[in-house]
């Protein structure tokens, strides 16, 4: 296989995580959601994310717009789960 075309793959897999990560919430829902375990699967699956995107970058330099889709839309995960970690943490007090 050529760098460009594992960079395209690299980059459609980066947005599985986000997939994931959606259902993930779905499934999670509820009064009796244990919010901790939501927040580690948010954002392990995130970090994962990030990282095929950047390696999708790296491998094909023109296949950028994947990419930035896969940084961008697993960040915005990222900075969800930061945000409920935040609101967990301010709660308890």
């Amino acid at each position: 296989m050529d760098k460009k075309k594992v960079g395209n793959i690299l980059g459609f897999t980066s947005l599985v995580p986000v997939i994931a990560s959606i259902i993930a919430f779905l499934v999670l829902r509820g009064p009796d959601a244990d919010t901790y375990l939501g927040i580690t699967i948010f954002s392990v699956l995130s970090i994962i994310g990030i990282a095929l995107a950047i390696g999708s970058w790296v491998m094909s330099r023109k296949s950028v717009p994947v990419s930035i889709v896969g940084i961008i839309t697993n960040g915005f995960v990222l900075v969800g789960a930061f945000l409920l970690l935040l609101a967990m943490g301010i709660g308890e007090k």
